[in-house]
């Protein structure tokens, strides 16, 4: 099968989004799909095209950027062309260009796949008010001319206002989750790089630094933390400069972090790589995600964090607890609680064996290979 994946930033950009239609797609390559990524080129050091690990990547010019989006002048030129040339046309949401490409793929008799990531929900103002409005709109004419529409759990899809309208075309399938495994001696010179040993307890955090990850929630509960654990540190795995959009939210809490800092109670790793990251998470007493609002649908670090034997805390979104609740790893706090994720952190490393399960078998649930034929499945259907 030929299958075309669309979205607006792939690699190297880093992003829940990016990383799940990544493995995806190779989990089809490897399974002998043809697969396509069509993307922007919006870091210019990257090639135009290339094959990365059996996936064809093929990326559009970017005339210039408006809030968090791209525009391509030749992308539509570039979808009449890649459209016919496959199957499927699977496209991830949120994505302004989604309905030209559903059309294409309608108007060809090719399947238009939809994966509905999550809500968008830009910061206040006038102008993001105004782009909100925009791809909503393109998202419902998206929604309203594909063949199908995919979301990681029904509990997400219960409370979005927006997956609530496609009950009838809509299902559930778990996201990919894989990590590699840690290189020889990577866990024991993590814990050594970062005295792991004397400041401890660890609590990680691996995400992007954005507005609705909540990272005041967890500078909130540090102070509690502290108090009973003088020798904590929260090791933050991901972007923390120049993050598109998020300079402002950066700036105004980078005073009080800068105290942490300067005692040792905060450390900022930057974007860790898969084998970087297989090493990180045993590290961690816990990792958190106090995530605010429905721009986050799920959390895909939690899951990397209890296949590598680390509870999670996470807060109570539709979609994001789900992983907690299913495992029973961990615990869920109220939205915005600084204080329940601060009692709840204290809970975990009182009695960490009591959020101890299986990681292999969590695993199996999310293998990348598992999903794609979840995928496979609900396309065959689709094309009776």
């Amino acid at each position: 099968m030929k299958i075309l994946t669309v979205l607006t930033y792939y690699r190297p950009h880093t992003s829940g989004l990016t990383i799940y239609a990544e493995r995806l797609a190779e989990a089809f390559a490897r399974r002998g799909h043809q697969v396509t990524i069509l993307t922007s080129h919006f870091d210019k050091s990257t090639p135009a095209e290339e094959t990365r690990n059996g996936v064809r990547i093929v990326r559009a010019p970017v005339a210039f950027r408006i809030s968090k989006g791209v525009i391509m002048p030749t992308f539509g030129l570039l979808a009449w062309k890649y459209v016919a040339e496959n199957d499927v046309v699977q496209l991830h949401l949120p994505q302004f260009d989604a309905p030209g490409f559903a059309t294409r793929a309608r108007l060809m008799g090719k399947l238009a796949i939809l994966t509905y990531h999550c809500d968008l929900l830009l910061p206040s103002g006038l102008f993001n008010r105004l782009v909100n409005t925009v791809v909503n709109f393109q998202n419902h004419s998206a929604a309203l001319l594909a063949n199908h529409i995919v979301t990681y759990t029904q509990d997400y899809a219960d409370h979005s206002p927006f997956l609530s309208n496609y009950k009838h075309k809509l299902t559930p399938i778990l996201p990919p989750v894989q990590l590699p495994p840690a290189p020889q001696g990577a866990v024991a010179a993590f814990a050594q790089q970062h005295a792991v040993a004397e400041c401890h307890p660890v609590i990680g955090m691996a995400t992007r630094f954005a507005s609705e990850k909540g990272v005041e929630i967890l500078l909130a509960a540090m102070p509690a933390i502290l108090e009973k654990h003088p020798k904590a540190q929260v090791l933050f795995a991901g972007q923390h400069l120049n993050v598109m959009g998020e300079q402002a939210y950066f700036e105004r809490l980078a005073p009080t972090i800068k105290k942490y800092e300067e005692n040792g109670h905060w450390t900022f790793l930057g974007n860790l790589n898969p084998e970087q990251m297989a090493a990180y998470y045993p590290n961690l007493d816990v990792l958190v995600v106090p995530s605010l609002n429905s721009t986050e649908a799920f959390g895909l670090v939690q899951i990397e964090a209890m296949m590598s034997g680390t509870p999670s805390i996470a807060s109570a979104l539709p979609g994001v607890r789900r992983p907690v609740q299913m495992t029973g790893m961990g615990k869920v706090v109220p939205i915005g609680d600084s204080a329940a994720l601060a009692e709840a952190v204290l809970d975990i490393l009182a009695e960490p064996k009591k959020y101890q399960r299986d990681p292999a078998e969590i695993a199996r649930s999310y293998d990348p290979e598992h999903v794609a034929e979840e995928y496979e499945r609900l396309f065959a259907k689709l094309r009776e």
